[in-house]
């Protein structure tokens, strides 16, 4: 059998995939996050807000943190690809970073609330459809969802309430997205991430062949 010439033989390119991840507050999203972010695998898009730091947060790797005139300002100018207001404060994802990222074929992180999660989904652009994959991380009970927003001690008794009050709510809308994985430990939450992950990067629809 003759050896296939240089010309002949064909590669895989595909578009980026926009991997949306969200969960209500204190399931364990951000440190999932911070994980995949070790790993050169995506371009993570740092999102802006309204609210203050927490401490050891850095500001243009956590999130830009921005005051309400600046982040309006953005709003006015149509930077944002979506954006909402969340316990309080608002947050927005960065339109230009996400979209220059997907057109060069590489897959984009967003960790974004539920609400953010809706607001991507009922996106008219086709492209925006055909990349996005949103997962949300569902809490394994209610008093386990509370027992680990306890335990990271960033939030006052009042906040502690009214994040569980709107988490009782967000874990409603699981079926909303296209896969759902049931929260357990740090390395068991990656695992499950990262066979969603490598299915959706050899979708047969994703790829296309192209001559080298």
């Amino acid at each position: 059998m003759q050896p296939m010439k240089r010309e002949e033989v064909t590669a895989f390119r595909r578009e980026g995939i926009l991997f949306v991840i969200s969960a209500p507050s204190g399931t364990g999203k951000s440190t999932l996050c911070e994980n995949l972010r070790r790993t050169p695998d995506f371009v993570f898009s740092t999102s802006c807000t309204t609210r203050q730091p927490r401490p050891g947060e850095v500001d243009g790797e956590d999130y830009v943190f921005l005051d309400e005139q600046q982040f309006f300002a953005k709003v006015a100018a149509g930077e944002f690809l979506e954006y909402a207001k969340v316990h309080g404060c608002w947050y927005g994802t960065l339109r230009h970073t996400a979209l220059e990222a997907l057109s060069e074929g590489t897959d984009v992180l967003l960790d974004i609330d539920v609400q953010g999660a809706k607001n991507i989904r009922n996106q008219e652009d086709s492209r925006l459809k055909a990349a996005l994959v949103d997962v949300f991380i569902m809490p394994p009970t209610f008093g386990e969802l509370e027992r680990r927003l306890r335990k990271r001690g960033t939030e006052n008794e009042s906040e502690i309430k009214r994040r569980l009050e709107r988490g009782r709510e967000e874990m409603k809308a699981w079926k909303e997205f296209k896969y759902t994985i049931l929260s357990g430990s740090v390395e068991e939450d990656l695992t499950k991430f990262r066979a969603i992950m490598r299915a959706e990067r050899y979708l047969s629809r994703r790829l296309t062949l192209r001559e080298e």
